[in-house]
């Protein structure tokens, strides 16, 4: 019987190709996982279909499952290490990504600031791809210029990770998305209700929601819109996966029968001389319980941190409808799983959530 299996079987991956999948006839389910991550680049999510990134959150929530809730170790990156390289400081990157990350699981990360390495400065993008290639397993970099990760991705030979950019912060939004999948069961159908500046963690949003079946109200103040290529791009992803995509300047609009308030900082690293122009131009766009009051009645809020009262009050942010602290936990789980997903062959032995 075993053998007559397993000439069924040969047969079949010669007819359909190498990544023929065996598929359980009794239930149509394969019998193993189609995602392959390993050996590669997380750039922007723009790059990643909608299953990829689903596969991220499910090893996600299997991590998170494993270790914090069964108590279980796993080494599963034991004799890796990995290059930290900061241009920018952050306490949840480098907590989330350093002691309590890539640690745990049993790696070594190495931490670099601009003190330790400046990039296109000392030394050039080539050859500082090339030295940590042979040097580290990956590198994390929380760089200014997207152009920066470009160059690194395309000269390294091993994969580079976005911990944030002027364009895109990915691994945010991997976190985001998980938060919402704990509190609300699924995505598909959610309204994201965007209220802030047109900046990486709304570029991120954009080039990933509609892949979810989410839908997004945006609202930026005059002259600080998304990117134009963003928004092409966005609109393509809403029209193929049939949801809605709306831009405006008035943040009401954007929170009218939302079910995730979404804001963030007005004025990032590398700004403060805007400071004065911004506060000014970002005038009404404070989320607070008249925001909510559009919103659908099972609305939500979410911050990716640090907070300031200007972008919203302390009644919408520390309110039991907050989900911003458990948004800041799943950053853990969301990189370790990112740095599980390319640098092994690990799957998950949780079942998988619904999207």
């Amino acid at each position: 019987m075993l053998f007559n299996l397993r000439i069924l079987l040969n047969n079949a991956t010669l007819r359909n190709g190498p990544n023929f999948v065996v598929r359980n006839f009794r239930c149509g389910q394969p019998l193993q996982n189609k995602v392959q991550l390993k050996g590669r680049d997380l750039l922007t999510l723009k790059n990643f279909t909608g299953e990829e990134i689903k596969y991220m959150l499910w090893l996600s929530a299997d991590l998170k499952f494993r270790i914090k809730q069964k108590g279980e170790y796993l080494p599963l990156l034991q004799g890796k290490s990995l290059g930290m390289i900061f241009e920018k400081r952050s306490t949840r990157t480098r907590l989330s990504t350093e002691t309590v990350g890539f640690a745990l699981l049993g790696g070594h990360p190495c931490f670099l600031t601009t003190q330790d390495i400046h990039l296109g400065v000392n030394e050039s993008l080539t050859d500082t791809a090339r030295v940590l290639s042979s040097m580290t397993d990956a590198v994390l970099a929380r760089v200014y210029k997207q152009s920066d990760l470009d160059i690194l991705a395309k000269e390294a030979s091993i994969p580079i990770v976005n911990g944030l950019s002027d364009l895109y912060h990915p691994i945010q939004i991997l976190a985001d998305y998980l938060t919402l999948q704990e509190h609300y069961g699924s995505l598909k159908g959610l309204t994201l209700s965007w209220i802030g500046d047109g900046n990486n963690i709304l570029h991120s949003i954009m080039m990933s929601a509609a892949k979810f079946g989410m839908h997004l109200q945006a609202a930026t103040p005059k002259g600080y819109e998304p990117d134009p290529s963003v928004i092409k791009l966005a609109k393509e992803y809403a029209k193929e996966n049939g949801t809605k995509l709306s831009l405006t300047n008035d943040p009401l609009e954007a929170a009218r029968g939302g079910n995730v308030l979404i804001t963030d900082t007005w004025i990032s690293m590398g700004q403060e001389e805007e400071k004065k122009k911004r506060l000014q131009a970002f005038q009404g766009y404070q989320v607070t319980m008249k925001t909510a009051k559009v919103a659908a009645s099972d609305w939500t809020f979410l911050h990716c941190l640090p907070r300031k009262p200007e972008e919203v009050d302390d009644e919408v942010f520390y309110s039991p409808r907050s989900l911003v602290f458990p948004e800041a936990e799943n950053r853990k789980w969301t990189i370790m799983a990112v740095m599980v997903s390319l640098l092994t062959d690990y799957s998950p032995q949780l079942q998988k959530p619904k999207f």
